[in-house]
């Protein structure tokens, strides 16, 4: 597995910060650290920004908050540390956090440190070396969303983490809340959306469940291991007690199928588009089986899922447009934003 692990790139300057601070602090927190660190950092960053620090015997994760203007709730290091203690004894896949920092003379926000989980993280394309049957890719599919499954399943009071959510009414706020944070970011080259939004409030229904839920469940928060079994669950800064198909839909935005147009291919982040990977209907079909919920309202859900990445990449690109970040890779986010507002309308017919 050692070709196929995941590796980091090179540490952006935008996003650099005072090592030896950092290593100063970790290290009257963490016996055995001899340092400084390298440091390098995982590519991406347009939510919570990703680093590898490597010291000569243990890798550990750093996770902190990006430069710039953030939403009131994102963000948030001690919720996402607090949600990962307390859900790794009854849900195994998460990483083991070792440190909260909340002393903002050491690197200017919130941090935490973790455990790296080392393996094989999918992203757009297969790494150099690996293939995978049509076969293999359907397993692989269907086995990582049994981690969904099970994740729903999780008992919140056993988890401690009943005090997580804001309780019924998970579906209502959420409509309200990207449509609130959509017309807060919406630059001069955005769609207006306000048809897909309407339809949204007055086609919503009630929650289905309540339960922990991961929110940004997809292949690239998600460490496999050289069997290509799932042994880690990354990234749970949107984790909260919320209805599970609304996890289902944002997971289901960012599956890319074969079948799906030029434009959707060229957002692809995963290889959901592999022969044998099955399409979102069918996983929607097998979740539900397995949850044992109905699958009759899914335009709505889907709708939603596709508005809120619509939502996502319009903040990202806020902040580009703002200047808060040049990292250009967002420039030409707005394609995107006006595509995902073009695929909720048609949907709507």
């Amino acid at each position: 597995m050692t070709g196929l692990r995941d590796e980091p790139g090179a540490l952006r300057d935008e996003d650099a910060f005072d090592t030896a601070a950092v290593h100063e602090w970790l290290s009257s927190t963490v016996d055995g650290l001899n340092g400084p660190p390298e440091v390098r950092q995982y590519p991406g960053g347009a939510s919570n920004l990703t680093y590898l620090l490597s010291y000569p015997d243990r890798e550990l994760i750093l996770r902190r908050p990006p430069a710039g203007h953030k939403a009131a709730s994102a963000h948030d290091m001690r919720r996402e540390y607090t949600v990962q203690s307390k859900l790794k004894p009854v849900y195994p896949y998460v990483p083991n956090v070792l440190a909260l920092c909340t002393d903002h003379d050491v690197l200017g926000s919130d941090f935490y440190v973790m455990d790296r989980v080392d393996g094989i993280i999918l992203r757009g394309d297969l790494p150099a070396g690996l293939t995978l049957s049509p076969h293999e890719a359907s397993s692989l599919a269907y086995r990582t969303f049994d981690r969904l499954i099970e994740l729903h399943e999780v008992d919140p009071d056993a988890a401690g983490l009943s005090g997580l959510g804001k309780g019924a009414g998970y579906v209502a706020r959420q409509v309200r809340g990207w449509s609130e944070r959509y017309r807060g970011a919406r630059t001069p080259n955005a769609p207006d959306g306000e048809v897909v939004m309407n339809w949204l409030a007055a086609n919503q229904p009630d929650d289905v469940r309540t339960c922990v839920i991961h929110n940004d469940f997809r292949f690239d928060n998600v460490v496999l291991d050289g069997e290509l079994t799932v042994v880690g669950v990354l990234d749970w800064e949107m984790a909260t007690l919320g209805d599970p198909l609304m996890d289902l839909a944002g997971s289901m935005a960012y599956w890319i199928q074969a079948d799906d147009d030029e434009v959707a291919q060229l957002s692809r982040r995963q290889p959901s588009h592999l022969p044998g990977m099955p399409k979102r209907k069918e996983l929607v079909a097998y979740y539900c089986d397995r949850m044992g919920l109905s699958a009759d309202n899914w335009v709505f859900y889907e709708v939603f899922g596709w508005f809120r990445l619509q939502v996502i990449m319009q903040q990202i690109y806020y902040r580009f447009h703002s200047g808060q970040t040049n990292n250009q890779a967002f420039a030409g986010f707005p394609r995107f934003v006006a595509y995902l507002d073009e695929r909720c309308r048609r949907a709507l017919t």
